[in-house]
Parts: structure tokens; C-alpha cells; sequence
């Protein structure tokens, strides 16, 4: 039996794979149709994603030619970066662009469109450096027939290497539709569909587990494991570890984090049974300290909204730790992204989504008042209190424990529970 270690298809680019895995394929030369070879490797741009890097060379001419292409399938946003370049570290940055990502330096409002380069590897010097290459080629010809176009493409070069000599500080913009260029530690804004540039500042959500909830659950002991990414089915981590929620009781939080594509999953789960009884919990929603209250919603919780007709089911935004604020900005995002929303026939008009979103965005910026309605049958789920004294409600919240009805039972599957006289049965 082989021992030899398995290895994933697409592996971290670095320099210190002994042995990546290339692959060589004879292709003829475009420039003197003699056969060259093209090098494919397929590889991993940590904390980025899968792609193909290629790279073909012609002995007989000379002829070069480097591509890079993306190893999945085209991102669901696109993307736009913005560089401040003030030193040398950032004519070093890494940049990896694809055919369609367009270049624009504002201080000289040079623009490269998208798709008259192929995709590279190469750094913020190395588009300085591809552009002037490219400027100055057949320079010698344009000045016997143009002297004047050829004086004015000599000043603009000019301009470009005072940029690579960092004589002033300037700005970088790259913009790619498709969403596969990174640059290494520059700000970046995520497009719409249509283009236009969307964020949701202030979120506390378990969508990024640097943010809010999950560092004040901070644990000794995390287990992890080795899963698949349910997007691009690139080997992923997922964190486990179970916590104690003051005044509540214990979860189980997973998370997990694709560093292939960037995709997130969180689940909140209870670390106990079913308890006796149902929970409901109305909460009043007015001001900004209301959004700060703690939430942990269970799969099993349902969550209402009487002033905007809203009622969605538990499975709808699924188990999460988060807040007021977080929950609702949750539900935001998912009415955005739904699929039986979007397309040319959608379930419900656009504008009266709009319209519905627009009204949860004045209750985020304090100007819609309304009762948050989270109604959970097992009893999974819990709301904090603002209280000073741990024991007792605020007079923004009220609890009701209940009896569950005979359907709650049967849709918990309690009915079918067998937890007597088990041992005895065949």
C-alpha cells in the first residue's frame, strides 16, 4: 500500500514547495509559428483563491508570454481597489490581475482598459514598469513619421518613471468585473451586480469572526478540523468550540473560513436538549443602545417584525450569535441576495423589496421604531438583558416561557422520542 501523502490539486503559491507540480504542453509560437512550450500550474494564492498560472517561451524567437486565469468559477461580485502609493513597499506590493481588470492612475489620468492585457502575477512597479515598456515600443519608427506624437509619448514615459522614483505620492485604482484581482493589504470595495459600490459599516455579525460577538467568546480550547469549502470545494478549517453564554447556557459555535474564495459559514448550536418549554421574547427597538443588545437565535427561532409585517421562519437566517443591530443587518443581506428575489421574474416586485429594505434601514438608523418578535419552541435561544441586576428584565424586554403546543412537539420531533423501556424494545 502507497504511503505516498496525498496533495490537493491546487496548492499555496510560495517558494517553498520543493516539487510543484508543472505541467508542459508544446504550443506553437504566435510570433515565428515554431513549436514553443506553455508551463500550466495550478495553484493557490493564500487567503485568495484557485488559479491557473501560465507561461509560454519560444527558444527559436525568444517570443514570451504570461497569463494567469482563474481556477473556479467567476466571483458573485466585482471589485474595485484603491492604493495610496507613498513608498517603496508599495511599488512591492503583489498584484494579481485578470484580463478584465482596468487600470486608471488618477494624477495622470492614464487609464488601461480591461481585457488589452492578458491576467499576471506582478507588482505595483511591475504595471509601472509593463506600461512604459509598451509606450516606448516602436518609438524609433513614430519618430521619422510622427516627431510630435513620438515628443509627447517621451514626456508621458517621463512622467510614469517619476511615479516608479516615488518623486510624489499617488493613487492606484484597479477594477475588475470578474473579482479575481487581489492586491496585497490595499482597501478594497466590493461592486454590485450593477456596479455600484455597496457596504454595511457597524455590523456585528458572526459573518467575520473578528468581529464583535466572537471576541468576547474567547476560549481556550478550539477544535478544529479539516472540511471542503461548500463553494469552491477547496480544502478548509472549520473552529469549533463550546462556550458558556452568561446567565444562559452552553453553544457550540463553527466557523468556518475559506481561504481559496473567501467564503464564510457560522453556526450557532446548543450544547444542551430541547428545554421544557418554548421561549418568546419581545423586544423594543428605539435607539442605538437597543442595538446592542446580545442575540443568540437558534435554527428553531422564528422572528417577526408587527410593524412591518414581517415573519420569517427559523431556518430563514439560521443559528447565530450577533446582536440587534447584526440580526437585522443580516436579514438585509439576505433579502438582497435571495434568489427567488433577483432575475427578471421575481417572486416579489423590486420596488416593493426596495421599498421593504429602505424601511429596515430607517429602523438601523433609529427613524422606524419597532418590537423585535423571536419566538423559539425548543427554548434554544436567548436575548441580553440591559438591566443592571443580572436577575431581572429591562423594561425594553419582555420573556414568556410556554407550554409547547401538540404541532411543536411533532415538528421537534418530540413526539417520535422513545425514552422509555428502549432497552427492552427489538
Amino acid at each position: 500500500m502507497s504511503t505516498e501523502e496525498k496533495k490537493p490539486l491546487f496548492r499555496d503559491l510560495t517558494g517553498e514547495d520543493p516539487d510543484p507540480e508543472v505541467t508542459e504542453i508544446e504550443s506553437l509560437c504566435v510570433n515565428c509559428h515554431s513549436n514553443g512550450m506553455t508551463r500550466l500550474l495550478l495553484t493557490r494564492i493564500p487567503h485568495y483563491k484557485n488559479v491557473v498560472l501560465m507561461s509560454f517561451s519560444c527558444e527559436e524567437c525568444g517570443f514570451e508570454n504570461n497569463e494567469i486565469q482563474p481556477g473556479g468559477a467567476i466571483a458573485e461580485f466585482g471589485i474595485r481597489w484603491k492604493l495610496r502609493v507613498e513608498g517603496a513597499t508599495d511599488l512591492n506590493r503583489q498584484v494579481v490581475k485578470s484580463d478584465y481588470t482596468r487600470v486608471y492612475i488618477p494624477e495622470l489620468e492614464f487609464e488601461i482598459p480591461a481585457q488589452s492585457q492578458k491576467g499576471e502575477v506582478t507588482t505595483v512597479e511591475g504595471i509601472l514598469a509593463r506600461a512604459m515598456s509598451g509606450l516606448a515600443q516602436d518609438q524609433e519608427a513614430r519618430r521619422r513619421e510622427h516627431p510630435d506624437a513620438a515628443d509627447q509619448i517621451d514626456g508621458f514615459v517621463k512622467r510614469l518613471h517619476a511615479l516608479r522614483s516615488l518623486e510624489t505620492m499617488w493613487n492606484l485604482e484597479l477594477e475588475d468585473i470578474s473579482g479575481i484581482i487581489i492586491t496585497r493589504s490595499a482597501m478594497y470595495l466590493p461592486l454590485s451586480p450593477e456596479g455600484a459600490a455597496s457596504s454595511l459599516p457597524g455590523s456585528i455579525t458572526p459573518a467575520d469572526p473578528r468581529q464583535g460577538c466572537y471576541e468576547r467568546l474567547a476560549a481556550d480550547e478550539v477544535l478544529r478540523f479539516a472540511t471542503n469549502c461548500p463553494d469552491c470545494d477547496a480544502p478548509a478549517d472549520t473552529n469549533m468550540k463550546l462556550t458558556k453564554i452568561p446567565h444562559f447556557k452552553e453553544v457550540v459555535i463553527m466557523a468556518t473560513v475559506c481561504e481559496a474564495c473567501g467564503h464564510r459559514t457560522n453556526e450557532v448550536k446548543s450544547g444542551g436538549g430541547i428545554e421544557e418549554k418554548g421561549v418568546k421574547f419581545e423586544v423594543k427597538i428605539a435607539n442605538r443602545d437597543d442595538f446592542s443588545r446580545d442575540i443568540l437565535k437558534s435554527e428553531t427561532c422564528s422572528m417577526s417584525i408587527p410593524e412591518l409585517d414581517l415573519e420569517v421562519g427559523g431556518r430563514a437566517l439560521g443559528g447565530r450569535f450577533t446582536t440587534a443591530e447584526g440580526i437585522i443587518r443580516a436579514f438585509i443581506d439576505q433579502l438582497g441576495n435571495a434568489p427567488a428575489l433577483q432575475g427578471d421574474s421575481p417572486a416579489v416586485a423590486k420596488e416593493n423589496l426596495q421599498m421593504f429594505i429602505a424601511k429596515l434601514e430607517e429602523v438601523l438608523d433609529c427613524k422606524r421604531p419597532i418590537t423585535l418578535i423571536l419566538d423559539d419552541p425548543a427554548g434554544n435561544s436567548y436575548v441580553q438583558s440591559l438591566s443592571d441586576d443580572p436577575s431581572k428584565y429591562d423594561d425594553g424586554m419582555k420573556v414568556e416561557y410556554y407550554e409547547r403546543t401538540d404541532e411543536q412537539n411533532d415538528e421537534l420531533g418530540i413526539n417520535d422520542m422513545k425514552t422509555e423501556g428502549y432497552e427492552n424494545s427489538s
